[in-house]
């Protein structure tokens, strides 16, 4: 991750066609790109709809399309500074009666494989160092 200017910054996931420009909403930043909060609240709904995706294929379950919603609810803590109170995932798959008992299965399964949103849950250690130049 690079700072390219004020606020903005280009993200490098090491994968060729992946980098991401991230900055903060106005009027911090220039909003150029999604702020850290909405990309995790992404990673969550993504991660949350794989796990969903991935049971229904292995139960051999047809799923057509799939639509997730993502809402990050931000809210002031008590040092009144902003924080991540919550993240409200809809995930809405085109799923037929057929497939109803497999849908049934993975509904009661899939939460517990997403890496992100139970890694969040338990609560990950951060460790940051600093190093100036």
């Amino acid at each position: 991750m690079k700072r390219m200017d004020g606020f903005k910054f280009m993200v490098d996931f090491g994968i060729e066609g992946s980098s991401l420009v991230m900055d903060e909403p106005e009027p911090v930043g220039d909003n150029a790109g999604p702020s850290a909060s909405k990309i995790l609240a992404a990673a969550m709904g993504n991660c949350l709809t794989a796990s969903l995706m991935f049971c229904l294929q292995k139960t051999r379950a047809e799923v057509g399309e799939v639509e997730t919603k993502v809402n990050g609810v931000m809210r002031r803590n008590h040092k009144s500074r902003w924080r991540i109170a919550e993240i409200n995932v809809e995930i809405n798959p085109e799923i037929s009666d057929e497939f109803k008992s497999q849908y049934d299965r993975c509904h009661g399964l899939f939460e517990e494989f997403c890496i992100i949103s139970k890694s969040i849950e338990q609560g990950i250690p951060i460790n940051v160092k600093v190093n100036p130049k």
